[in-house]
């Protein structure tokens, strides 16, 4: 059977503080803006990630997140990990796992994939994964 979907085309957070959101996705991580619409207080855009994958932001000013959000965390894909790692650290966000090497034990014949990650706290308390990868 063949798939219903042919991949992931985005992610999407609010956020109370628009300026802040934009210099971490676009201007720290490099996210380039597609399309934007609506103006503030309801500002909309969507940025692009790289590689047909985006991240959406909405502007809320009353947005309360639950305490541990519905999205546990979203992971983008880079082949310059240290350095996004870096260049996170050095902007003031929180690092929530350091750089690590790792390994995937796949239970469906895949086969062990060797990974490199690191989490950090997104500017609306999002958890950000960065992945690094040769395999997937």
């Amino acid at each position: 059977m063949s798939s219903l979907i042919s991949g992931f085309h985005h992610v999407c957070v609010k956020t109370r503080d628009w300026e802040r959101t934009m210099a971490f996705y676009r201007d720290l991580l490099g996210c380039t803006e597609k399309v934007a619409w609506r103006a503030a207080p309801q500002r909309a855009a969507m940025l692009d990630t790289g590689d047909g994958n985006y991240m959406e932001v909405f502007e809320d000013l009353a947005y309360t997140g639950a305490p541990n959000g519905a999205v546990f965390h979203f992971a983008f894909r880079t082949e310059r990990l240290d350095e996004a790692a870096a260049k996170v650290r050095a902007a003031g966000y929180k690092i929530t796992m350091e750089p690590k090497d790792a390994a995937i034990s796949s239970t469906n014949g895949a086969g062990t994939i060797p990974i490199r990650i690191f989490f950090c706290e997104g500017p609306n308390g999002e958890s950000v994964e960065f992945f690094q990868n040769a395999l997937t």
